[in-house]
C-alpha cells in the first residue's frame, strides 16, 4: 500500500494543497533518510508540487493553534525530484526556524545543519565525510560569526579553533597532541604568541 503522503493526485496537491489526516505514528522531527515523514499524532500534512512536474516536492506539517489557525511545525523538501527528502526544517511556536538540515549531495545523510534561537542563526554544523557526522562548526552571536571549530583528524574532538572579531580572524588555537585542548595559539592581529595563556 502506498504511503498516505504520496496518495494525493498532483492536481489536488497544487490546486488546494489538501491535508491528509495524521496517522497514529511517525517520526516527531526531521529524520534525514529517504521518503517524506509521516506526520506525528496531532499534525496534518499538506503536499505541494512547486516545480510543476506532477510529483509532490514539498511537505508542510502543521498543527491547529489555539486560535484555530494552522501553525507550521515542520517542512520537508525534495530538491532534485528523486522522491527523497533533501531538506528538513522545524519551526518554533512563533513560526521562526529552529533547525534546518540539508543533504547537499543527495545521499540521504546530513551535510549541513543550522541551529536557530528565536529565529536567529546561532550555529552551523558541517559534515564533510560520508557518515553524516559533523566535523566543523561555526558559531554566531547577533548574526555575526564569532568562532569556528574543526575536528581535523576525525577522532571526535575539536582540534582547531578560530576566533573572529569584526569579520576577521583574531586568533587560531591548535591542538597538536589530540587531547582536545589548545597547545599553540597563532595571533592574526598583533604579534604571534605560542602560549596557551596568550589570548
Amino acid at each position: 500500500m502506498r504511503r498516505i503522503l504520496l496518495a494525493l493526485p498532483a492536481v489536488a496537491i497544487l490546486a488546494c494543497a489538501g491535508k491528509t489526516p495524521a496517522p497514529q505514528a511517525g517520526p516527531p522531527g526531521p529524520v534525514p533518510a529517504g521518503a517524506p515523514s509521516r506526520p506525528a499524532a496531532g499534525l496534518a500534512v499538506a503536499e505541494f508540487d512547486l516545480n510543476h512536474d506532477g510529483k509532490a516536492d514539498t511537505w508542510k506539517f502543521t498543527r491547529t493553534g489555539p486560535d484555530g489557525k494552522d501553525v507550521l511545525v515542520r517542512r520537508e523538501r525534495d530538491l532534485n525530484g528523486d522522491g527523497k527528502v533533501d531538506v528538513w526544517e522545524t519551526f518554533d511556536d512563533a513560526g521562526e526556524p529552529s533547525f534546518q538540515v540539508f543533504d547537499l549531495d543527495f545521499d540521504g545523510k546530513p551535510d549541513v545543519a543550522l541551529h536557530f534561537e528565536k529565529g536567529q542563526l546561532v550555529r552551523k554544523e558541517f559534515s564533510f565525510g560520508f557518515d553524516g557526522k559533523p566535523r566543523a562548526w561555526s558559531f554566531y552571536e547577533k548574526g555575526k560569526l564569532v568562532r569556528k571549530e574543526r575536528d581535523e583528524n576525525g577522532d571526535g574532538k575539536v582540534d582547531y579553533w578560530e576566533y573572529w572579531e569584526n569579520g576577521e580572524i583574531d586568533r587560531i588555537g591548535i591542538d597538536t597532541d589530540a587531547d582536545g585542548k589548545v597547545d599553540r595559539w597563532e595571533q592574526r592581529k598583533g604579534p604571534v604568541a605560542d602560549s596557551p595563556a596568550a589570548r
